[in-house]
């Protein structure tokens, strides 16, 4: 396992980091999930993201179960705070009195004193921004939190949040978006600012969902038990990556990654990891041999000839419009 600087800070993370977004606690069982995360921690991850509405929060309760008895010092341990967490007025956003009560609900669900790294998993267009950073720097200064973090902001939300971080003296070092060769929407804008201004990328989805492993065919059925067969929630996400012009370009990615000695996914990974800006790319796994994987594509540094000839291929089906970069018009 390779390790990078979070941003400017001195937080190192595992290249590769493992997340539970739609496995623990729902798509698979529990004792699938304990294995994956063992296998996680045998392959030298040691970064680990959840979100306290992961499977309405029982994803926090899986993932601290599964890094019980582990050193605490010895991994470092993200959350989010933002989505709808209960039926009441004030659970969800970024108000203070949603954050406050919600820091301690995922510290209690994941059997820790603190977090590394504390999220807001969108942007609140209902709650002065003073409010959130300043209820972010109490939760810092409780020692729940070593450091700060946004998902899906933009460039712009970025920019404001970060003179205010300075003002209160907390660390405001990351920034988590979609991010795969076919979805580069932060190349434009969302980089070019994290880089000025000290943030580094945590990125889901390197793998666009399952599809940049290659697996599925254009033009056959989804092999069973895959994501895209999953209606408990997979199969919604993964269904933009699914028309035949995807999936035939991803087709003609495989013999670029026989040539390299990758398997399609372990180069779909090492590519957002050549990406200066990216600290880490977020896997998620039903089983503990996709973890065993994907981790090879730690370390790994991919030519120019060869990145050359990825965006040859997958051009014409990437997305790269900023502006859907965005976070809900509407109350969570």
């Amino acid at each position: 396992m390779e390790f990078r600087h979070l941003g400017r800070s001195g937080l190192l993370v595992s290249e590769i980091a493992y997340g539970n977004w739609i496995t623990h606690g729902s798509q698979v069982e529990e004792e699938a999930a304990l294995a994956c995360v063992r296998a996680a921690l045998e392959c030298g991850i040691t970064t680990f993201d959840t979100a306290d509405v992961y499977a309405a929060t029982r994803a926090e309760e899986v993932l601290g179960r599964a890094l019980k008895g582990e050193r605490r010092s010895g991994v470092e341990i993200f959350t989010k705070v933002f989505w709808r967490t209960g039926p009441g007025p004030n659970e969800s956003g970024l108000s203070r009195k949603h954050i406050l009560e919600s820091i301690d609900g995922s510290l209690r669900r994941l059997g820790t004193d603190y977090v590394d790294l504390y999220q807001a998993h969108r942007f609140d267009h209902f709650t002065p921004l003073e409010e959130t950073m300043e209820a972010f720097a109490d939760v810092v200064r409780q020692g729940k939190a070593h450091y700060i973090g946004v998902s899906e902001w933009t460039a712009g939300q970025i920019r404001a949040a970060r003179p205010l971080a300075d003002e209160l003296r907390i660390r405001l070092v990351s920034n988590q978006p979609q991010y795969s060769m076919l979805w580069r929407v932060i190349e434009a804008e969302v980089v070019p600012a994290s880089l000025e201004l000290g943030l580094g990328q945590i990125v889901w989805s390197p793998l666009a969902q399952g599809v940049l492993t290659g697996k599925y065919k254009a033009g056959e059925r989804p092999p069973a038990g895959s994501r895209a067969t999953d209606d408990k929630s997979g199969a919604g996400f993964i269904a933009r990556w699914m028309g035949d012009d995807v999936l035939t370009a991803v087709a003609r990615l495989e013999p670029l990654a026989a040539e390299a000695g990758l398997t399609t996914a372990q180069l779909a990974l090492a590519w957002v990891l050549q990406n200066p800006n990216v600290a880490a790319a977020i896997i998620g796994a039903s089983r503990p041999e996709q973890v065993r994987d994907n981790v090879k594509a730690a370390g790994v540094k991919l030519d120019e000839g060869l990145l050359k000839g990825i965006d040859e291929i997958v051009d014409p089906v990437v997305t790269r419009d900023p502006s859907l970069t965005s976070s809900p018009a509407k109350r969570p």
